[in-house]
């Protein structure tokens, strides 16, 4: 009859030793989750450990390890519990002294920490290259709006409404710049045809003057040769009136340097020096286009006209505005398109 000890020993080689934990536990009133808690272990390796699972664990080693904890925590022998899995699973345990673990550490903890911060630091990357995007995109959008404007609306002086690309090719857009410029150089020729309409009265009167010394020339008879003298005095006196009307009609040329420089009564002095292409329309107080076309950078303008001059910009960020010698800011007056229409000489 084999005793107590024998027992034991043959148990422990022919049972798994996780089943005599299981055992031992029940034994003790114990539930799985409380040996999980204080093994510190999760329920599922126990379940594994007390099933004779032991190729699901970490390795023999950990399980070796687990095997001797578990034994410590119900009180049980644990040489004798550790040389039973030994011989369950073959392992042979000299050479690799297996201390208990106490409570094991739990190194999935640290892995969510890390977990957790790599997470937050992604996001937190994706949040500024998003953010940097954005930024990006609005100011080549700004730019983009700025440059290239699609297209400007004018109004004419009878109230229509005239749409203008900006992209138009340079040749239409100087000709349709220089059609309603007509107007203002058709007056320029009748200052001159005003001139020239007062030169046939000269050439008359010269031509009038030029037979009246031949009168005297056509009677025979010698009393009229003797008055020849007085006559050349007429072709002498009559040019003197033109020789006069050209220097009365110096006299407003003369006088024109001082007249541009100040502006006459009821008029203002515009002038725009362009530093990018822009539409521009300039009206006076009569309604009168005094200039309606495109602009290119480098260009300038000087314009006079009767107050107020109602002025158009199609792109007012290429253009720098003064009236009768003083800046006007044109901030107040831009609008979002960068388009922009002042009244000024109020």
């Amino acid at each position: 009859m084999m005793n107590a000890s024998q027992t034991e020993s043959t148990a422990a080689a022919s049972v798994n030793p996780g089943e005599i934990l299981r055992k031992g536990r029940e034994a003790n009133d114990w539930s799985l989750a409380q040996v999980a808690g204080q093994l510190n272990l999760p329920t599922r390796t126990l379940v594994q450990l007390e099933a004779g699972e032991f190729d699901r664990l970490p390795g023999h080693t950990f399980a070796r390890g687990y095997v001797r904890s578990y034994a410590k925590l119900l009180g049980m022998d644990q040489a004798r519990l550790v040389e039973a899995f030994d011989q369950y699973t073959g392992t042979n345990a000299k050479g690799s002294e297996v201390h208990s673990l106490g409570k094991i550490e739990q190194p999935l903890r640290i892995s969510q920490s890390l977990l957790r911060l790599a997470g937050l630091a992604l996001i937190l990357l994706l949040v500024g290259s998003a953010l940097f995007w954005w930024q990006e995109r609005s100011a080549q959008q700004g730019s983009r709006n700025a440059l290239n404007l699609a297209h400007v609306e004018v109004d004419s002086a009878d109230g229509t409404t005239q749409i203008h690309p900006l992209d138009e090719p340079e040749d239409q857009a100087v000709a349709q710049a220089l059609q309603p410029a007509e107007p203002q150089t058709q007056p320029t020729p009748l200052a001159g045809s005003t001139a020239s309409t007062d030169s046939p009265p000269a050439r008359e009167a010269a031509s009038a003057a030029t037979p009246l010394p031949l009168a005297p020339v056509a009677p025979g008879t010698p009393a009229p040769l003797a008055e020849p003298a007085p006559a050349p005095a007429m072709p002498v006196v009559v040019p003197a009136a033109p020789a006069a009307a050209p220097a009365t009609a110096g006299t407003p040329a003369a006088a024109s340097p001082a007249s541009a420089s100040e502006p006459a009564a009821g008029e203002g002095v515009l002038s725009i020096r362009f530093t990018a292409d822009c539409w521009t329309q300039v009206t006076d107080a009569r309604g009168k286009a005094l200039f309606r076309g495109l602009k290119r950078a480098g260009d300038t303008l000087e314009l006079r006209g009767q107050k107020p001059l109602d002025v158009r910009l199609g792109f007012a960020h290429g253009a720098e505005v003064s009236f009768n010698g003083q800046p006007v800011n044109l901030a107040p007056y831009t609008a979002r398109g960068a388009t922009a229409r002042l009244k000024l000489g109020n």
